[in-house]
This record gives C-alpha cells, sequence and structure tokens, in this order.
C-alpha cells in the first residue's frame, strides 16, 4: 500500500495500477474521466499532482507516494469554474469539461496551446477558450436544470448547467454501485466479469493497442455520369469521448450508456445495455459494463463511406457502403445504392449520416461566398474565420444553442478537412487512438462567428443544417477536392 494526500485528506491505496485506477476504483473519485485509459491522449483524467497538472491514467500510482493529488473536487473556486464554463456554454456532455477545467486553473495565460493536451468533440473548442480566459466566476449566470435546446440538438434528454461543468452528469460508469461486478471484452471478443476492474483486466487477457497506421483509403468507386460535382469520402469516427458503459441490477432495467448526450447517434445501436442486464440476471449481482477506447473504434459505428455525383438541377447518384436502413432512406432527386465493401459497422443513426452528405452536394451548385443549407448559412473569409447563421426559431437557451452551432461548425471543418479512418484491406480499423481520428485542436480550429435570428416560430434543431452549410463553404475554400478529408 501507498498513501498520498487527495484534497488535503491523507489515503492508502494499492501500489499497483495507475492513478486513474487509484481515483476512481479505490477512492470512488468521479471527476476524473476515463476516456482513452492507456492511451493518455483525451485529457479527461486530468488532475494535479504538487500543483501540477498530470494525466492520471498514464501516471502510475506509485509515483504519488507522499505527493498532493488534486481534483476537481479539491479545486479552489471549483463552483466557479464551473459556472463560468456553463455560462459561456463550454460544457455539453461534460464528460471533458473536468480535466480541463483542472488544466485551465492550473495554466493560465496561452489557453489554446494548453488545451493542446484535450480532446473535445462536442463544443468546438471556442467556447472552452472563451471560458478560460473568464477564469472562475461565480456570478456568471449559467442554464440550470435540463434545456430543452440541448435535448433538441443532442435527440436525448440533457442536462446543462454547473454540476454537468464539473463531471456530475450522470455518466452510468459514474453511478454504478461500488459493489457492482465489473465486464470487459475479453481478447476472444467474449465478456469477462471479475469483482474489481483489475481482476476483468487481468482475466481478460487483453493487451490495449496503440496507433498502428494504415493509408487512409476511399473504398467507395464514384458513379459515372455527367456531374457537376463530385464527392468521395471514408470512414468517419464520431469521436465521443465518454466510452459506452452501463450497469444494471438483476431483475432490472439497465442504466443507458446515454448519460448526458447522445454521442452524436453513436450510442443508439449500442449493445452494452443488454450485456449488463443478461449478466446481472445470470450472476445475480448489479453488473457494469464498460467498452475500453479500442473497443469502441473497433466495434461502434461510423460515418459510412459513399461517393456521389450532383447534376446541375440538383438530381444525383450515391454509391453508399451498405448500412441498416439504406433502403429507407429517402433523399428527394437522388437515387441511392448500396455497395459492399469491408470495413467497421457503419450506422444511418450518426449526425445526417448521408442526407449531410446529399445537403452539401446539392449547396455546392450555388454560386457562393455563402452557403445555405436549411435554417443555416455560412460562409469562410480568407483570413479562415467562420460566419455561421441560424434561423432556430425559438431558441430556448441563446447559450446553448450558440454552443451547439459551434460545435457542429467544428465537426463540419475536420470532417472536410482532417477526419478519416485508417482502414486496411480486410476492413480491419488500424487507428485505434483518439489522436488519430483527425479532430481539430483548439490550437487549429479558427475563430466561429454565430448570428442567430429572433426566433418567431416553433424551436427547429440545426446542428445538420449548420454541419452540411459549414461543409460546404470550407469544401468550396479546399476547391471541391472531390475525396474527403482534402488533407488525407
Amino acid at each position: 500500500m501507498i498513501s498520498f494526500a487527495l484534497n488535503g485528506a491523507e489515503v492508502m491505496v494499492p501500489r499497483d495500477g495507475s492513478l486513474l485506477d487509484a481515483l476512481r476504483e479505490q477512492l470512488g473519485v468521479r471527476s476524473a474521466k476515463d476516456g482513452c485509459s492507456p492511451q493518455g491522449q483525451c485529457g479527461c483524467c486530468t488532475v494535479w499532482v504538487d500543483g501540477q497538472p498530470r494525466v492520471a491514467c498514464v501516471t502510475p500510482v506509485s509515483r504519488v507516494r507522499g505527493r498532493a493529488v488534486t481534483t476537481v473536487e479539491g479545486l479552489p473556486e471549483s463552483e466557479a469554474w464551473g459556472a463560468t464554463f456553463a455560462a459561456h456554454g463550454a460544457s455539453q456532455c461534460g464528460f471533458c469539461t473536468p480535466g480541463i477545467v483542472m488544466r485551465c486553473a492550473a495554466r493560465p495565460g496561452d489557453v489554446r496551446q494548453a488545451l493542446l493536451a484535450h480532446m473535445c468533440r462536442c463544443t468546438g473548442w471556442q467556447t472552452i477558450v472563451e471560458a478560460a480566459e473568464r477564469g472562475p466566476d461565480a456570478t456568471a449566470t449559467a442554464p440550470t436544470g435540463p434545456s430543452a435546446r440541448a435535448e433538441l440538438e443532442g435527440g436525448v434528454p440533457q442536462s446543462t448547467g454547473t454540476q454537468v461543468a464539473l463531471g456530475r452528469g450522470g455518466f452510468a460508469d459514474d453511478t454504478a454501485p461500488a459493489d457492482a461486478l465489473v465486464a470487459v471484452l475479453g481478447a476472444d471478443g467474449e465478456w469477462v466479469v471479475g469483482e474489481t476492474l483489475a481482476e476483468a483486466r487481468q482475466l481478460s487477457g487483453k493487451v490495449q493497442g496503440r496507433r498502428t497506421t494504415a493509408p487512409l483509403t476511399w473504398p467507395v468507386e464514384l458513379p459515372a455520369g455527367d456531374w457537376a460535382r463530385t464527392l468521395r469520402t471514408t470512414w468517419v469516427e464520431p469521436g465521443y469521448l465518454e466510452p459506452d458503459a452501463a450497469w444494471c441490477l438483476p431483475g432490472g432495467q439497465p442504466v443507458s450508456s446515454h448519460g448526458n448526450g447522445g454521442a452524436f447517434g453513436g450510442k443508439q445501436e449500442g449493445a452494452v445495455e443488454q450485456v449488463a442486464r443478461r449478466l446481472a440476471d445470470q450472476h445475480d449481482r448489479p453488473v457494469r459494463v464498460l467498452y475500453t477506447r479500442e473497443d469502441v473504434v473497433r466495434r461502434g459505428p461510423k460515418r459510412p463511406p459513399l461517393a456521389a455525383g450532383v447534376r446541375a438541377d440538383g438530381t444525383g447518384v450515391a454509391r453508399v457502403a451498405a448500412t441498416p436502413g439504406l433502403d429507407q432512406l429517402d433523399v428527394p432527386g437522388f437515387q441511392i445504392e448500396p455497395v459492399h465493401v469491408a470495413g467497421p459497422p457503419t450506422s444511418l443513426a450518426l449526425r445526417g449520416a448521408v442526407a449531410v452528405e446529399l445537403a452539401v452536394l446539392r449547396a455546392a451548385l450555388q454560386p457562393g461566398p455563402e452557403y445555405t443549407v436549411g435554417p443555416a448559412t455560412a460562409r469562410i473569409d480568407d483570413d479562415g474565420t467562420v460566419h455561421v447563421g441560424v434561423d432556430a426559431g425559438d431558441p430556448l437557451d441563446a447559450t446553448v444553442l450558440r454552443s451547439y452551432v459551434i460545435g457542429a461548425a467544428h465537426m463540419a471543418l475536420g470532417w472536410v478537412t482532417s477526419e478519416g479512418l485508417s482502414v486496411d484491406a480486410d476492413g480491419q480499423v488500424h487507428d485505434l487512438t483518439i489522436r488519430s481520428f483527425g479532430i481539430l485542436r483548439a490550437v487549429d480550429t479558427p475563430p466561429i462567428q454565430v448570428t442567430i435570428s429572433d426566433g418567431t416560430g416553433p424551436a427547429v434543431a440545426v446542428s445538420e443544417s449548420v454541419m452540411a452549410a459549414v461543409a460546404t463553404a470550407a469544401w468550396a475554400r479546399a476547391g471541391w477536392v472531390d475525396s474527403w478529408p482534402v488533407g488525407g
């Protein structure tokens, strides 16, 4: 056993494993999130060791013997930091936010450089930078309680507010009973159950992977035709930071992996809830089921690759990797043809999958420099500044709406320029680390200016329209290169 000071109090933990394991599994500290361990790439588990930020999942707990460890629970002015982040819409699902707060509190100054140690999929960085530059402010006015705008844009019940920014968003892996058995995937793809996470991992015989890069490929050939614009995409990882998790009591209903957010549709077809139910009934004990980051990448659904052309009159043909439900997808004016390709699972539940791509193709026929898709317009200045306008009807909450608009714009920019997943000839995913997805970092994200029209009608979701409009503007700026990502 070793001892260290946790938020000012002496604690004793086993000397083996990571600091993150000690915090979450032995000490019940849930603000430090496990987004990618043992990769050390997402920053969600950032804490202080002797006042300096450290990524807990790659810090051996033996190295903090006799030292002072601070989590967001012990952070001076933590509630004020949470209020500031919530007031700026700098936390959506909230999974990455406690680690970011710890980093910003320790490293004031060049915020974007400090954020190089972190990933965030939801917010698009700009609101985080704004919050960090403001600093802790207990008087900041934050959205409180469930937010109708967040639920409308995210597609699942979602809360906003200070508690979410401080990591108390109700994620399944945080709320499981302390005595729950733990189930992880073994090396053979079967579920392995242990009394603790450490035991389950040991029994699994599984060694977590690192990045093994293969070249990007575009597996679907363009259809023949007289096209005004053509577009090919590869597989895209949704990149949500909370790995799939669920727990269940014997004979009960599983606690959803949608703890606070919809993962952009990435968890709509997940299986962990039913696994938790089955194992809880089998063992007559509460069971907590966890995916690692590698499991999410290998097994989670991707945006299906496609190749499509659009004529000058707005009609066209789209050849799409065969995906469940594709035969039911109706995009007026487009003929949709499934194509069987070797690759990871794909899903139409991901944010506007296929429909958004075809909306981009149609929008690309507009003369520019401003492109309109439904209630959203977008243009990109010569200096890279992105301008987005939305008419969302009743904004419901302008701060939350602005945050979702910026997040959707950020996703669009990465989708066009940098996001792709390396898949080999056998269809196996090679890029298994979160840094290999191509998600834009804070330093690479241009300013995004948002204009919200005065709402006069019912509230409407705008995220997919924003994604399509910004993607079109980014595509135009890249010179209409027909294979995305254009930097791939």
